[in-house]
């Protein structure tokens, strides 16, 4: 009875063997998805499809994911959906502009100029304004070349020059960074007291803000298209730096799935960014007759300042005194003899 006790435990000792020797691999901790746990589901097996994850020896234990599926829709994001808003947001703002300065053309000084003068934005002000403005048209240009460079300047150009443009576009684009967020941070703390909105706001709104038609609705140092273009640099220029900051020092604070959103937060608003600073530039240049002195010179016309901004005006008035903003009378041409 011996001999056949010894060969059950052999055979067993022998399945026991086999099943280790043929069992699959237990999986990694790395892995997300147990694929044979009761309660996953089929997406999750399916967004787990074609992960490449093996082992590293050194601390960051996230370098041996080599591929994993949220790449293939950050990829189709970058090369497609970007492109589209991009160039819906950018291309359709420079397309309205246009339209709109055939029919409008520039809003004139209605009154015309009255020959004197009053300081709307002191030195300070102005070169923060302009360096923040600088980075940001280099900032501009060089973030949009990741996006649009290789199907749009590439076939202009030889790789060389544009491996070479890309290159110093990255630096620019880095370095630059830091006085830009500076300057958002100075525009932000300078000009938050005259951009809270207010009542007088609405009814600028609803009376078109004098570019439609030839209405010109009384408002403070900041009307309500400024206030939204102040609010616009400060939540963007707060979001793409954020962002930005995030992206340029990996995997501090998040994963590759972390890096993948913060790019794509960052690409969205930065092209929403620079459409809305399109519309921005064109009021301040050649939308509106006497806006650009208010950042040039620093002053503006007095007959701008009551056409623009009445209320300013008079507080301007009331604290320096009526003779030195009142404009002076207007002389028409003498009727020949």
């Amino acid at each position: 009875m011996a001999f056949p006790a010894r060969v059950l435990r052999l055979a067993v000792g022998t399945w026991i063997l086999l099943l280790l020797v043929l069992a699959p691999p237990v999986p990694s901790t790395a892995q997300q998805v147990n694929p044979t746990a009761s309660a996953v589901k089929e997406q999750q097996l399916l967004q787990e499809l074609n992960r490449i994850e093996g082992r590293v020896s050194i601390p960051d234990q996230r370098s041996g994911v080599l591929e994993q599926p949220q790449g293939r829709d950050w990829r189709a994001f970058h090369n497609v959906t970007l492109r589209w808003i991009g160039g819906v947001a950018i291309v359709g703002m420079l397309a309205v502009l246009v339209i709109f300065y055939l029919t409008r053309g520039m809003v004139r000084l209605e009154s015309g100029r009255s020959g004197r003068t009053l300081v709307r934005f002191n030195a300070f002000e102005r070169f923060v304004h302009w360096m923040t403005a600088t980075c940001f048209i280099i900032l501009a240009i060089s973030g949009l070349n990741i996006t649009f460079g290789r199907p749009l300047l590439l076939p202009l150009i030889s790789f060389e020059a544009f491996s070479e443009w890309s290159q110093w576009a990255k630096y620019a684009h880095i370095y630059l960074s830091f006085p830009f967020t500076i300057g958002v941070v100075l525009i932000f703390l300078m000009w938050i007291a005259g951009n809270i909105p207010n009542k007088v706001d609405v009814e600028w709104l609803k009376r078109g803000g004098g570019i439609v038609g030839h209405d010109q609705p009384p408002a403070y140092r900041f009307n309500a298209g400024q206030k939204a273009i102040y609010w616009i640099v400060v939540i963007g220029g707060a979001l793409v730096a954020a962002t930005g900051y995030g992206l340029m020092f990996p995997f501090y604070l998040t994963g590759i799935e972390g890096m993948q959103l913060a790019h794509i937060i960052h690409s969205v608003v930065a092209v929403l960014f620079v459409a809305a600073m399109v519309a921005h530039i064109y009021m301040g240049t050649i939308g509106m007759e006497g806006a650009f002195e208010a950042m040039g010179s620093g002053e503006v016309d007095v007959n701008w300042a009551r056409e623009h901004h009445s209320l300013w005006l008079d507080e301007q008035m009331a604290r320096t005194g009526p003779n030195d903003s009142q404009p002076q009378p207007r002389h028409s041409a003498a009727p020949a003899e």
